[in-house]
């Protein structure tokens, strides 16, 4: 007949009495601990809930709350700038719904225009926290609403301008529109947030049509870069034949000034002259005849004086023999 084992004392492996109690104590202070201490960081605000219900607003660093899920907190980043993207999508999200997925991004960027075109829109949106609570419990989902109501708001814009001002022109227009009309938006759903800047990134037409709108532009920029060499040999010989026009009129202004001062002093030399041949006219007869020779005999290179009382100048001419045999 076979003996049975030998059964263990389970009564030595009870703990002794209280220790389970203590136990139990120290964990849940470990986890009172734990949970009413918390930290928010230089950039944020905590916005405290108790019971689910909006309690008060702390400041950046250590503080304290209600363990056991009593308080919560939930951290906004008041101080630092975030955006929302269509169409798109940048790594390093700031923002639970920075962007949309791959899947829908087709269909935020696909907008018609004024003139009943489509154009493939990007852009970017970048806004504050201005009041943590009116975003918080004011509206549902803020970063949905966001995305929706500035869709809205950009379609709208667009829907208002051609296809050439959304490609080309109008960008700084729109982008303008754009942020005035979303803040006010935002402003009439007491979201708590401020519009910065809304951003358009590539805005292109649609891929069948790009070849086209590609080849229009090509050409609107050939026809501003020949109109620019017109405009840069317009500039520059226009002023050139002013110059020149300006000085030739300079010129015979001058050439008149100097002609009509030389009359006046030719007159005024005249009218001289004739004074003091009123008073001597046999001395200024003489003068007169002498500053003539003076100015003539230089200008000649052969000069013969004749006595009065000569007949003829032949005796003052030599005259030689001329040839062979004593001609003359």
């Amino acid at each position: 007949m076979s003996q049975q084992p030998d059964m263990p004392d389970l009564s030595q492996l009870r703990p002794p009495r209280g220790v389970v109690p203590i136990a139990i104590a120290a964990v849940l202070l470990g986890w009172a601990g734990y949970s009413a201490f918390f930290t928010v960081p230089a950039e944020s605000v905590g916005v405290v809930q108790r019971f689910g219900h909006y309690h008060r607003e702390v400041d950046p660093g250590l503080n304290f709350k209600l363990p056991f899920g009593i308080d919560t907190v939930t951290l906004v980043p008041v101080k630092r700038q975030l955006k929302e993207e269509f169409g798109f999508s940048t790594p390093g999200a700031g923002f639970t719904s920075q962007s949309s997925p791959p899947s829908q991004w087709a269909l935020e960027t696909t907008m018609v225009t004024g003139d009943l075109n489509i154009a493939l829109v990007e852009w970017i949106i970048q806004f504050r926290i201005e009041e943590p609570f009116e975003y918080l419990f004011n509206v549902r989902d803020p970063g949905d609403t966001l995305r929706d109501v500035s869709e809205s708001v950009m379609r709208e814009v667009v829907g208002d301008r051609t296809v050439d001002e959304v490609l080309t022109i109008g960008r700084q227009d729109i982008e303008a529109s754009a942020q005035v009309k979303l803040q006010e938006v935002v402003n009439k759903y007491e979201m708590g947030l401020r519009i910065d800047q809304i951003q358009l990134k590539n805005v292109n037409p649609p891929e069948p049509v790009q070849a086209s709108f590609d080849r229009v532009n090509e050409a609107q920029q050939e026809r501003e870069r020949m109109i620019n060499v017109a405009r840069g040999e317009y500039n520059q010989a226009v002023p050139k034949a002013r110059g020149e026009a300006d000085q030739r009129i300079q010129s015979a202004e001058g050439y008149a000034i100097q002609r009509v001062n030389e009359a006046e002093g030719d007159v005024q030399r005249f009218d001289a002259l004739l004074a003091e041949y009123l008073r001597a006219p046999e001395v200024t007869k003489r003068r007169l005849y002498l500053e003539t020779f003076n100015e003539v005999l230089p200008r000649m290179k052969t000069k013969l004086i004749v006595d009065e009382s000569s007949a003829s100048v032949l005796p003052l001419l030599q005259l030689e023999a001329v040839g062979k045999g004593g001609s003359q």
